[in-house]
């Protein structure tokens, strides 16, 4: 069966404070970087799915991040598929 590469990237929601996020910020100023603001702090994931097509391991990469990698009260993921090499 065909593998696939699965790149995520689970972030917080727009809406909601990102303290890890607001403290880095911060910190940029007192490293002589105030140009840079507004840092949001999330995770990047890799994993591999086994599937028939890409869009059945597109299916499968999706459910695992509605139900394990990612929050939805908290966060939103992105997530991309290519096929392994």
């Amino acid at each position: 069966m065909p593998k696939f590469k699965a790149e995520i990237n689970v972030m917080p929601l727009k809406a909601l404070l990102d303290p890890q996020g607001k403290a880095v910020t911060g910190s940029m100023k007192n490293i002589g970087l105030a140009e840079i603001t507004n840092v949001r702090i999330g995770k990047h994931i890799s994993l591999e799915v086994e599937a028939s097509s890409k869009e059945a391991a597109q299916k499968k990469a999706e459910e695992s991040c509605k139900k394990l990698l990612s929050n939805p009260i908290m966060e939103y993921f992105e997530l991309t598929i290519e096929a392994s090499k």
